[in-house]
């Protein structure tokens, strides 16, 4: 087993600080637009062995290492310090007491430098007699979401429903430490947990499936999504009054305050991340909601465990029901909510296992409050209906809809008719969507499950173009450098340039299915694959 190397240790403690990717899209703001220059557009991933996974480097092209994963991986790079962290599963088995057959979540730390193995959190499945509970702990999953690295402090939600805080250089500074120091090895291989919260056990929390949460942070405030979601077969909410959203003291891991307002509403699960920024010159934390609404609150500390509601948007249509198996046009959102230029960019979604249906992208004015929606669903008098979760109106009792003098929708999306023949064809629709968008230069670029890339004119909404991928596109965009890098299932990173106008640059072969968004760090391109992580930079 490779591990880093003594000097490299040294590197990792007192080397001078580069540029860092720290978080899912780099920023609490999330939009994953990094300032890097001369990138490169083509390279040749190389060719491995197929008996023994080795790589073969005399075969590759602007390949400056690569580093096995999981056997599924669907956590986007970070990158901080001298060190990349990736989420996966046990595949890899780089933990001598974790054989590589052992199912586990598992984040990966790895050398910068040449991708070698450093440390490695291990969290087991969460059981249900003697079996894996398929409903709160999908197998072979790992852990499916990205860190928060600040300095020599780490967070991420694991696949049991933890927050966990962790030392970023682990057992390599001599050091356990705590409050936590009851990790069963101290072994340089093995994570150094500072704390742990279990949302299960102290919120009553019960995910659907995974938990999935990739945090960020207002000051010493921890936002974290709970995953709390309905039972396996999303007919009945375990835990109704469990809260969706909280927010931990990240030195201590205290909670200091939590919000259940999606309740017996959430349509599934829950799978988003939040964000945060200081718009209108307020503090607001967003977080999407399992109810397909996004919440703005008020990004303080609270004295009484309650956040402020700021203001509250209905992603989906007021007409639209929510059928079990995906086939409704009712959807939640698992997309992050993405911040640019003061507006807030966010797309519908759902379960990938449910299909490609109609989906919904809005840009939105968070300086607004109260419910801005686009619509309000009035009763016989004219007064709100509380929000439902299969059907908003119910016209048979006499409800109405009406336009919201106070709706917070710059513009919203459902697809155009580029080709004006009057008629919403395949690629002229937005479909629903895991990925959030990138925003650059006035110009928006998202992906749909269903294989469609869209470029829209951010400030409008008016489409430039659509391209189709021809495959099932998981991830997000990335904008650098005037272009556009994408990954899709079937492996292949396409790099479109920049521009109202569509001119594709290259398509490279990854070897294997692209789940996350391509990142950037100090010129260096990462990008995680179903079994490998690559770092690509022009060959010196």
């Amino acid at each position: 087993m490779q591990r880093f190397p003594a000097l490299v240790i040294l590197c990792c403690l007192f080397s001078p600080a580069v540029a860092d990717w720290p978080q899912w899209g780099g920023s609490p703001g999330r939009n994953n637009t990094p300032p890097d220059r001369n990138l490169p557009t083509e390279w040749n991933v190389g060719e491995f062995d197929w008996r023994t996974g080795e790589w073969d480097p005399a075969t590759a092209k602007n390949i400056k290492w690569v580093a096995r994963l999981g056997s599924t991986t669907y956590g986007t790079p970070v990158v901080a310090g001298e060190k990349v962290f990736c989420a996966t599963n046990n595949g890899a088995g780089y933990v001598r007491r974790y054989p590589a057959d052992v199912d586990l979540g598992v984040l990966l730390c790895l050398s910068r430098r040449d991708g070698r193995f450093g440390w490695q959190l291990s969290r087991e499945k969460l059981k249900k007699g003697d079996e894996t509970d398929n409903e709160l702990d999908w197998p072979e999953q790992g852990i499916c979401c990205s860190p928060l690295v600040e300095g020599d402090r780490l967070w991420i939600v694991t696949n049991r429903g933890e927050v966990a805080c962790l030392d970023a250089d682990g057992f390599y500074d001599g050091a356990n430490d705590g409050p936590y120091t009851d990790e069963p090895s101290n072994d340089r291989a093995e994570a150094d947990v500072v704390w742990l919260y279990n949302m299960m056990d102290e919120l009553g929390v019960r995910q659907h499936n995974m938990a999935a949460c990739s945090v960020t942070a207002a000051g010493d405030l921890l936002l974290v999504g709970t995953s709390n979601g309905r039972d396996d077969m999303a007919d009945e909410m375990p835990a109704p009054e469990a809260p969706s959203f909280i927010a931990l003291d990240k030195r201590t891991g205290d909670l200091l305050w939590a919000d259940a307002s999606p309740g017996r509403n959430v349509l599934h699960g829950q799978w988003y991340s939040p964000a945060f920024g200081v718009l209108g010159g307020v503090p607001q934390a967003l977080f999407p909601g399992g109810d397909g609404w996004l919440y703005s609150f008020r990004a303080e500390r609270s004295d009484t465990g309650k956040p402020e509601l700021l203001w509250k948007f209905d992603l989906n249509p007021k007409e639209s029901e929510w059928e079990a198996g995906g086939s409704g046009e009712r959807n939640n959102i698992i997309a992050t909510p993405v911040i640019c230029d003061g507006l807030v960019y966010l797309a519908t979604g759902q379960d990938p296992e449910y299909g490609e249906g109609p989906g919904n992208l809005w840009c939105i004015d968070p300086t607004k409050r109260g419910d801005v929606s686009p619509q309000l669903a009035v009763d016989r008098e004219g007064n709100p209906v509380p929000p439902r979760r299969e059907r908003a109106i119910d016209r048979e009792a006499g409800e109405q809809l009406r336009d919201n003098p106070n709706s917070a929708a710059v513009w919203g999306y459902t697809g155009e008719d580029l080709n004006g023949d009057g008629e919403r064809e395949f690629e002229e629709t937005m479909h629903r969507t895991l990925g959030m968008a990138a925003v650059k230069d006035g110009i928006l670029v998202i992906a749909d499950l269903a294989g469609l890339v869209h470029c829209l004119d951010a400030k409008t909404g008016k489409l430039h173009w659509t391209h189709d991928m021809l495959a099932g596109i998981w991830g997000s965009p990335m904008i650098a450098d005037g272009k556009v890098y994408l990954g899709d299932e079937d492996g292949d990173l396409i790099v479109f340039e920049l521009s109202p106008w569509k001119k594709i640059l290259a398509e490279n072969d990854m070897a294997g299915s692209v789940y996350s968004a391509p990142v950037v760090s100090d010129g260096v391109l990462y990008i995680s694959t179903r079994n490998r992580l690559f770092a690509i930079a022009p060959d010196e």
